[in-house]
């Protein structure tokens, strides 16, 4: 690269830079003072690129100086590349365009878990269980591709055909297929269902541009079938765009309530209210973790403070910071720190950091487990200085997260020794892999899986069901289903070709727990994720606690209901 292109790169990019926050206005930040580090940051450039002894690739140069910058700031101003930055969005947007089937490897080959409801694999005919073998007639079986790589092939332009090969049980011979690639949805709610004839749940994943639209969806058939209460299970949430925790709260709320402001150096205080009114809801219960973050802790944080709901679970991971996405020239993305959240009544969700020592800020959750934190309530202490008081008078704390109304600790006896070296090898999952692949057919025909699908896309276009059409077959699984001895042979031959050692009494020890996740991963497989949670969430002490926190009277004096 010439002196003068790495002129004009750095140049783009501190004009657009500039175009997107009003730095100059600040006293501290001259226009002269920005024109000599701009200099200087050139002249290097230039420098190295003529002068320096060895060949050196002056773009990833320039983005290391780029990172190095960012690094010196704050834990979670980042730098991504412009390949890295759509994959990074697509969670987020709500879509991408590609063939629409869910997979996973299975020795090498992909397995169609499902195809996407009414998506373009499953308008041509491919099915669960199908194994795709070749893609534009380069074999992707048995080569050590990476899914990665598989994706990039699958994918492509809205409209593009893509021919692929599939092997199917029963059928000799490859079959040919020509999809064509149309825009795949994303959904960031991946359960929701009726825990019992009045309490309704919802599993929100992250929190993206599509969000408040399928939560409105989600609650609207719950409230249908008769849901009262709610449980919001935010485990796990890594958080996503403000104003998408901003319409889910809203919902909660009274009208002109505050939900959360933001305020930086720069940027001024802005705050976010209430605008829409109350969802018909008795009690609300948010499901919370240490992996809770960002845009999730919002939520949670407006349901604490306006007094609207109860937060079960343990201290949230605490990230309080407001990002703005900057587009560089080529493609690549900044996203700078630029303010802060904070909660209605003025909690920062921020944890202390040190600038520079992401090393430090990255084994918060080990140093949590440490200092006992996640496994004994007595360990975890706030000073009265980070004392908040809600308007019905409770007492909230800041310092980092959201510390919950019901604190769960973390068992970390739970697990055997080898059932976390069966999760360590993802055993589970490549068991029930070949094992629905094998009973697919006869798992459909037994539970009417087909009846249940009909029932949910008539459902979908609006039109009248029964319920008993909807759960009858899944709730004679969720009853009756138990784990076979072929299922554990194959668990066994999978821990034999693993290296994995047990015994038979440590075996017996483990299935207690590890029966009821294989049983949620079958659900997950002929059905959906919302089946796997239904079946899995009873193991859960957060779910459990969470459902107490329902009934328990007392913990709802102060909180609004409907």
């Amino acid at each position: 690269m010439k002196p003068n292109s790495i002129r004009t790169k750095v140049f783009a990019t501190v004009l657009l830079f500039l175009t997107t926050a009003p730095l100059l206005a600040q006293k501290k930040i001259t226009a002269i003072d920005l024109d000599q580090q701009l200099r200087k940051l050139v002249y290097v450039e230039s420098a190295i690129a003529q002068l320096y002894v060895d060949t050196v690739n002056i773009n990833k140069l320039t983005e290391d100086a780029i990172r190095g910058m960012l690094t010196e700031l704050d834990p979670h101003s980042t730098y991504t590349t412009a390949k890295d930055v759509q994959a990074m969005n697509e969670p987020l947007s709500g879509s991408f365009e590609g063939v629409g089937v869910q997979f996973n490897m299975r020795e090498d080959t992909l397995l169609v878990i499902q195809p996407v409801s009414g998506g373009p694999s499953e308008k041509v005919g491919i099915m669960a269980g199908d194994l795709i073998v070749t893609i534009n007639d380069t074999s992707i079986a048995g080569v050590k591709m990476s899914s990665e790589e598989i994706m990039r092939r699958l994918r492509g332009p809205k409209g593009s055909s893509v021919n692929l090969g599939v092997v199917r049980r029963g059928v000799k011979g490859i079959q040919k297929f020509t999809v064509k690639r149309d825009k795949i949805p994303v959904y960031t709610i991946d359960a929701y269902y009726m825990i019992d004839p009045t309490t309704g749940y919802i599993h929100i994943s992250n929190v993206g541009a599509t969000t408040n639209e399928e939560f409105v969806k989600a609650t609207t058939e719950l409230i249908s079938l008769g849901m009262q209460d709610l449980v919001i299970d935010l485990q796990g949430n890594p958080g996503g765009y403000l104003q998408a925790a901003v319409d889910i709260s809203d919902h909660f709320l009274e009208n002109n309530e505050m939900i959360v402001y933001t305020e930086g150096r720069v940027m001024g205080r802005q705050e976010y209210h209430a605008q829409k009114g109350k969802l018909a809801l008795r009690k609300i219960v948010a499901l919370v973790d240490g992996y809770t973050a960002s845009a999730a802790e919002i939520i949670s944080g407006a349901l604490q403070d306006n007094d609207r709901g109860i937060i079960v679970g343990r201290r949230t991971f605490a990230k309080g910071l407001v990002q703005r996405s900057i587009a560089l020239p080529d493609g690549a993305e900044m996203r700078l720190t630029v303010a802060h959240y904070y909660s209605p009544v003025g909690r920062s969700f921020q944890k202390p950091y040190v600038k520079g020592n992401k090393k430090k800020y990255d084994m918060d959750m080990l140093d949590r487990l440490n200092s006992g934190e996640l496994t004994n309530a007595d360990s975890i202490h706030f000073p009265d200085s980070l004392k908040y008081t809600t308007k019905a008078g409770r007492i909230v704390y800041g310092g980092g997260g959201i510390m919950p109304d019901v604190y769960v600790p973390l068992d970390t006896t739970r697990y055997t020794e080898l059932h976390r070296q069966i999760a360590a090898k993802g055993i589970a999952n490549t068991t029930i892999l070949k094992w629905v692949d094998i009973n697919r057919k006869k798992m459909i025909k037994a539970y009417n899986v087909d009846a249940y699908k009909k029932a949910r896309t008539r459902q979908a276009e609006n039109k009248k069901f029964e319920q008993k059409d909807l759960r009858e077959g899944f709730n004679r699984f969720k009853q009756d289903f138990v784990i076979s001895q072929d299922i554990i042979d194959m668990l066994k031959q999978q821990m034999k070709e693993e290296n994995i050692e047990y015994t038979d009494l440590s075996l017996q020890a483990t299935m207690p727990i590890l029966g009821v996740q294989l049983k949620a991963l079958v659900a997950r497989d002929i059905w959906s994720t919302a089946e796997y949670y239904e079946i899995i969430n009873p193991l859960s002490d957060i779910f459990k606690k969470g459902l107490e926190a329902l009934k328990d009277e007392k913990l709802f004096q102060n909180i609004q209901t409907n």
